[in-house]
């Protein structure tokens, strides 16, 4: 061992000495050449050797320089190409002590299908579709979600999924009637007019209020003075639901232009950054993002890492950022530039109204943060609550630190398939989690099946790391198993442990009906208030199991019944099973398909559309 760690400081000094004096990117790998950390330097020797000669005190850095293994280096020509390089290596390799926003791909947008020839406006939370104008991130989903509701009332953009309107039976929809939508699906209204609609979408999304307002005065004058009442009265509703979601979504500034204002606040290894959008002076909303800093980086670090990330993949770059004093750099906003295709300037307000803008965004990020962690704090004190009453109420040796539920899904013994999802101090480790296709029982005996569910993960128990079959999740010892259902669920989960040493392991069942918690050598059920925090933890484990047994369970269903279909149509083989999926995108969809279009997929001579059109007709949908 002491070979083993000296040969690494000897490899570590020599990388050391061999960085050279330039501008560029950095990795630290750890055991397994895993990526831990990806930096980016002005000078590569001076920083990469400041984390080994304590010249770094940050809180994480130690942790960081115990775990590495190997120093990587990319020499580039300037800063801000190092800072492209940077991101494009944090978004590959994901590295645990990088900064990173958290829950990043669960921020909703409104998104504009502008490529379609009849364009949706719809509630998102993915931002990477080529054809798709994006609006946001916004904090609230519900604040979408109504922005959404009065918009469609205003424009009557059309409601229906899928690149092309309506519906088969060539009629309107109750949309069209009760004026949410124009009906462009049976030709109510033309392509160049419904664009100009989505043009109206934009533009207001935009920042843009005043054009949709004038045309809706226009348009209720027109209609009182002919005396169309009814009609004017619709107008009018429009236009103060529009006025009151332009009031609630702006606030104006309009010496400021377009610009975005950031304000930052760090705790340990959590922080919390503010973004208030300014387009041509209109504060247009509030964005909230919390960040997962392992490394415990000071304010700087944080509003470049911040900005690389949302900035690279934002709909948009405003050609003026605002950031905290400090945050500033040439580097940052030559990166900025080449995203926005012109100048972007990074500014660091010393007076006047972009520096009362900042305080007030840093304000916000520093109530957000205090917030965040006594929102965390509660959790967490919640969570040991949950342990502790769980440890009393079953007699449980050990707190039930890890926690590992099992669960069955079958529909009358087809495509049955076990889960087994683990908490770890109350809280989920989703990659622990693993699923089980059920080999060697017939029927519907769930008990039999949680049984062997449960022994072949108690199997792989005593696998030592590098052996053949370990796995992470298996190699630890659970100190608490449940499992979905009663009784006998019960029984047949405890056979399967018999037959392996686990003595410090317990077990015990959860009845969905009564909420009844099953323990053994009781007849009873052992009592859990239903507003408990220990049963609200067994709980969402089984609601958890579940959740994952059924996905799997839908998924084995759906390909078999995929592969029955395509097996008995006449002349397709593997490839034009591919083919056909590939065309139509699923089953449902080739059983709709007509005679021409399976004619029509590529791969398929039309003499075999029409045999398999046939096929389908004669037999109906499998």
């Amino acid at each position: 061992m002491v070979a083993t760690e000296f040969s690494r400081q000897d490899r570590i000094e020599a990388e050391l000495r061999a960085l050279p004096v330039r501008p560029g990117v950095y990795l630290l790998r750890g055991r397994g050449d895993a990526v831990l950390y990806v930096g980016k330097a002005k000078s590569l020797r001076a920083r990469v050797r400041s984390y080994f000669r304590g010249g770094d005190s940050r809180a994480g850095i130690g942790q960081l320089v115990e775990r590495v293994e190997r120093i990587e280096f990319v020499v580039t020509r300037s800063e801000g190409e190092a800072l492209h390089l940077e991101q494009n290596l944090i978004k590959r390799h994901r590295p645990p002590f990088n900064v990173r926003l958290r829950d990043d791909k669960s921020y909703p947008y409104i998104a504009v299908t502008v490529d379609d020839d009849f364009p949706r406006v719809i509630f998102t939370r993915e931002r990477h579709r080529r054809g798709v104008v994006y609006f946001g991130p916004y904090a609230s989903a519900k604040k979408v979600r109504e922005t959404l509701d009065v918009l469609n009332r205003v424009f009557q953009f059309r409601p229906c999924e899928g690149p092309r309107p309506g519906r088969r039976s060539g009629i309107p929809c109750l949309d069209y009637h009760i004026e949410r939508c124009l009906a462009p699906c049976v030709g109510y209204v033309s392509k160049e007019e419904y664009r100009r609609v989505v043009d109206g979408v934009v533009e207001f999304l935009s920042g843009e209020t005043r054009p949709i307002q004038r045309e809706l005065e226009r348009r209720m004058r027109e209609a009182a003075a002919g005396e169309e009442f009814e009609g004017a009265a619709r107008y009018r509703n429009r236009l103060f639901a529009i006025r009151h979601l332009a009031e609630r979504q702006t606030a104006d500034k309009r010496s400021l232009g377009t610009v975005d204002v950031i304000g930052i606040a760090a705790a340990g290894q959590t922080a919390a950054v503010q973004v208030f959008p300014l387009r041509d002076g209109r504060l247009v909303d509030r964005h909230t993002f919390y960040l997962e800093n392992p490394a415990g980086q000071d304010v700087p670090a944080l509003a470049e890492a911040f900005c690389l990330e949302y900035y690279g993949s934002a709909p948009s770059v405003p050609p003026l950022v605002v950031v905290p004093p400090g945050c500033g750099g040439d580097g940052l906003g030559e990166y900025l530039s080449t995203l926005r295709g012109s100048r972007v300037e990074v500014r660091e307000p010393l007076r006047g109204e972009k520096r009362r803008l900042q305080e007030l965004a840093q304000a916000n990020a520093e109530l957000a943060l205090a917030g965040d962690r006594a929102d965390s704090e509660r959790r967490r004190l919640r969570r040991i609550e949950a342990l502790e009453e769980l440890r009393e109420a079953l007699n449980l040796e050990i707190l039930p630190v890890r926690i590992e539920c099992f669960d069955i899904s079958q529909v009358q013994g087809a495509s049955p398939v076990g889960s087994m999802v683990v908490f770890e101090d109350a809280v989920a480790r989703k990659a622990h989690y693993r699923k089980f296709a059920i080999r060697g029982v017939e029927g519907q005996d769930d008990y039999a099946m949680l049984a062997e569910v449960v022994a072949r993960r108690f199997a792989r128990l005593g696998v030592s790391p590098g052996a053949d079959g370990y796995d992470e999740s298996f190699a630890a010892t659970p100190s608490l198993v449940v499992v979905d259902g009663g009784k006998g669920q019960l029984a047949g989960a405890l056979e399967a442990m018999a037959a392996f040493d686990l003595p410090r392991v317990a077990a015990i069942a959860l009845a969905k009906r009564e909420e009844e918690v099953f323990v053994p050598g009781r007849a009873r059920p052992v009592p859990l208030a239903r507003d408990s925090a220990g049963l609200q933890l067994l709980q969402r484990l089984r609601d958890e199991a579940h959740r994952f047994a059924l996905g799997f369970h839908r998924a084995r269903r759906d390909a078999r019944a995929r592969e029955s279909l395509l097996d008995a149509l006449p002349g397709v083989g593997p490839a034009r099973k591919r083919a056909l999926l590939r065309h139509f995108g699923s089953a449902e969809r080739l059983l709709e398909a007509t005679s021409a279009e399976l004619e029509g997929v590529p791969g398929i001579p039309p003499r075999t559309g029409r045999a398999i059109h046939a096929a389908l007709h004669k037999t109906g949908s499998v």
